[in-house]
C-alpha cells in the first residue's frame, strides 16, 4: 500500500499544476476547465509550465511501478490467504444493488460508461474494460491493478494527441473571463463579478449525466426552474452505492475479514455519510 505513495504524491502534484489543489484540484468548471494548453507551453489561470514533462515521466515509470506492486502482492500466500474466496458477491446480487465500477466488473459484468456510454472523447482512445468473474476481494484487486495499466495507456494517448487551444466557452455569462481580460476590459470586470456572486440562469428543465470514476458510477441530476440556484440536486454518488452490497459480501465471514472486504469495496466515507 505505501509502496504506491510514491506514484500518488506525483498524481496529486499533477492535481495542483491543473487545478491548484492536490486534493480537491477543481479542475472541471462550468463552461470549461480551469486551465488550457496552447502546444506545448501550458497556458491558463492555474497552469504550471512543468505539468506535460511530468505527466510524461510519471507515464513512464508507471508500467514497471503497478509491475512492482504486483510482485509484492499477487502471489503473495498471506495476501493469497486472506483475499482469496472471501467477500463474494454474485452477479445478479450486484446488479440487483445497483453496484458499479471494478466491483461490478469482477463479479462478470463489462460495465464501463466510458465503453458502454462515451463521453468526454473517450470513444476516441484505444483501451480494454478487464473483468473477473471470481467476485471475491481477490477478483477485485485484480481488476484495479488491470484498470491502473488501462489508465496509462488513455493517458499515453492523450498526452500524444492533446490539441492546442483554449477549452472554455467563449460566453462570459456562462465561463468566468481569462484573468489577462480583468485588466483592460470593464465588461469582463462586470461578467467576473457577477458570476461570482450570483452565477448564471439555466434553462427551466432537468437533466441528469453520469460519468465512470475509479470506483464507479457518478451521477448528478438537476432541476431547473430558470434561477440561479437549483430547484434540486441529487448526487449518485457510487461508494454510498456500492456499500449497501456489504450485508450480502459479508454474510457468513468473520469480523477479521472486514479490513480486506471494506477495502474492497474502495468506499469515501464522507460519500457514504447522509
Amino acid at each position: 500500500f505505501l509502496y504506491a505513495f510514491r506514484e500518488r504524491e506525483v498524481i496529486l502534484d499533477l492535481f495542483d499544476m491543473l487545478g491548484g489543489g492536490r486534493m480537491f484540484p477543481l479542475y472541471m468548471r462550468v463552461g470549461g476547465l480551469a486551465s488550457y494548453f496552447e502546444g506545448e507551453k501550458g497556458q491558463g489561470v492555474d497552469l504550471s509550465k512543468d505539468f506535460m514533462t511530468t505527466a510524461r515521466n510519471l507515464v513512464k515509470v508507471l508500467p514497471d511501478r503497478i509491475a512492482e506492486y504486483e510482485r509484492l502482492l499477487t502471489k503473495n500466500p498471506i495476501w493469497l490467504a486472506r483475499t482469496k474466496k472471501i467477500g463474494y458477491l454474485s452477479l445478479k446480487d450486484a446488479i440487483d444493488l445497483g453496484v458499479t465500477g471494478p466491483i461490478l466488473r469482477a463479479a462478470g459484468m463489462k460495465w464501463d460508461l466510458r465503453k458502454n456510454r462515451p463521453y468526454s472523447g473517450y470513444q476516441e482512445f484505444e483501451f480494454d474494460v478487464p473483468t473477473r468473474t471470481d467476485s471475491d476481494v481477490y477478483a477485485r484487486y485484480e481488476v484495479r491493478v488491470e484498470e491502473m495499466r488501462q489508465s496509462v495507456r488513455i493517458i499515453k494517448q492523450i498526452l500524444e494527441n492533446l490539441p492546442p487551444g483554449p477549452v472554455n466557452v467563449d460566453d462570459r455569462k456562462i465561463a468566468l473571463p481569462p484573468r489577462t481580460e480583468l485588466y483592460t476590459s470593464m465588461e469582463s470586470v462586470i461578467h467576473h463579478f457577477k458570476l461570482g456572486t450570483e452565477g448564471f440562469k439555466p434553462p427551466v428543465g432537468e437533466a441528469y449525466a453520469a460519468v465512470e470514476s475509479a470506483k464507479g458510477e457518478i451521477g448528478v441530476y438537476v432541476v431547473s426552474d430558470g434561477s440561479n440556484k437549483p430547484y434540486r440536486v441529487r448526487i449518485r454518488p457510487p461508494s454510498f452505492v456500492n456499500l449497501q452490497s456489504l450485508s450480502k459480501i459479508a454474510e457468513g465471514l468473520m469480523i477479521a475479514d472486514m479490513v480486506a472486504i471494506i477495502a474492497s469495496i474502495d468506499i469515501v466515507l464522507g460519500e457514504v455519510d447522509r
